[in-house]
């Protein structure tokens, strides 16, 4: 029998891109900071990607600490494929290594699994949530859609498209996720589904501060349209599919560091 030291209750999933100067610092606190039991499972596409160097040279003082090298295909929604398939924790965190202002709501979305949620996003346009930095226009975009999504197709969400997701991983085959290796739609279509196969929801607002210390960014503007628009599309469908459900609201928990 494994002793209570060895459970892991989250497993943090971190798709990287050369993102090696963000993912020292991500790591750096997540190791500070973190009271759970948790795994950190970085992701990565390519052989030479720089940050694998960086955790080759953490792991001897973050033991909770693993790297895997995706071999499905490249993208996002790949990398959380193969990191779900060996991630141990009852739940599972997708994050940003570029973001560091949301690690203080890891323990409010855990807070939120507790109380009984299967998944939880962030927001940063309700409840004092906030976006700083990153492309102007993606920024917009952002907003705008999440905006006519939330009021068109009646989404408890108020920002489903951020990356920063928590669900329980024997959740993860019900989202049945599809789409195209394209930036962080994937997101997107998570809280899509989430909401779709009626799992319970829960959102906290984070400050997102968008590639504070530079990084390779994957935004290209008409292939994100497109992709993104697909998945509107898709929750506007089925928003009264048969056999689907459509929840009103979802469980908000501001952080208690909040100021």
């Amino acid at each position: 029998m494994s002793a209570p030291a060895d459970r892991v209750e989250l497993s943090i999933l971190l798709p990287v891109r050369n993102d090696g100067i963000n993912l020292r610092i991500m790591l750096k606190i997540l190791r500070s900071v973190m009271a759970a039991a948790h795994e950190v499972i970085v992701v990565h596409d390519a052989p030479d990607d720089d940050s694998i160097g960086v955790v080759q040279a953490m792991q001897a003082g973050y033991p909770e600490l693993r790297i895997v090298h995706n071999q499905l295909g490249r993208g996002v929604v790949n990398a959380i494929r193969a990191g779900v398939a060996v991630a141990r924790g009852e739940y599972v965190l997708i994050f940003a290594a570029d973001e560091v202002g949301p690690v203080l709501a890891i323990e409010d979305m855990l807070a939120l699994m507790h109380g009984g949620c299967e998944f939880v996003s962030c927001t940063r346009y309700a409840h004092g949530g906030r976006r700083l930095g990153g492309s102007l226009v993606g920024g917009a975009l952002s907003r705008l859609a999440n905006k006519l999504f939330h009021a068109l197709v009646g989404s408890p969400f108020t920002d489903a498209t951020t990356g920063i997701k928590m669900f329980r991983r024997d959740c993860f085959d019900r989202l049945n996720l599809q789409s195209r290796p394209i930036g962080w739609a994937v997101a997107f279509e998570m809280a899509i589904k989430a909401q779709h196969a009626g799992l319970k929801l829960g959102e906290v607002p984070i400050v997102s501060i968008d590639r504070l210390y530079g990084g390779e960014s994957s935004f290209r503007l008409g292939p994100w349209v497109n992709e993104y628009s697909r998945w509107f599309a898709w929750g506007w469908r089925h928003r009264r599919a048969p056999g689907g459900h459509a929840p009103a609201s979802c469980v908000v928990r501001v952080p208690t560091n909040w100021r």
